[in-house]
């Protein structure tokens, strides 16, 4: 398998398809929001973990992310001494726009292929996905 000829078309697709990035972020930033994105449950610790910081840079990252307005800290209900850290309405705007490919540009050059393309499309990236989540989750 080329896993270099992926990673070209990759960062081809999302080069041509990504959103305009209005936001000042860091590539930190962006790490700490998605990670605080997939994981319900997301601490400081847990997020110095993913991210391979201190404990120190992490609470930094999310005091930035705060006074942005694109995250907030929410105590447990069941254990108030957890506090999670969580984005906002806007954090998730922020965090779409940062990582996620256009969809109305993505749904045009889609429109251009049959619906059986379309599908072993979505079935490849599925698949991918999977695999990923297998082999890579916490």
């Amino acid at each position: 398998m080329n896993v270099q000829f992926i990673n070209e078309i990759w960062t081809d697709l999302y080069y041509l398809l990504h959103y305009k990035h209005e936001e000042r972020l860091t590539h930190q930033n962006v790490r700490c929001m998605q990670a605080v994105k997939k994981n319900k449950d997301a601490t400081v610790a847990f997020l110095a973990d993913v991210l391979q910081i201190t404990h120190h840079s992490a609470s930094e990252h999310v005091k930035r992310l705060i006074d942005k307005g694109y995250a907030q800290k929410e105590r447990s209900a069941t254990d108030k001494r957890a506090v999670y850290v969580k984005l906002t309405g806007l954090g998730e705007e922020v965090l779409k726009r940062n990582t996620e490919l256009d969809e109305e540009k993505l749904q045009n050059v889609l429109g251009r292929l049959s619906k059986k393309e379309q599908q072993e499309i979505l079935d490849a990236f599925e698949k991918l996905r999977t695999e990923a989540k297998h082999v890579y989750s916490r």
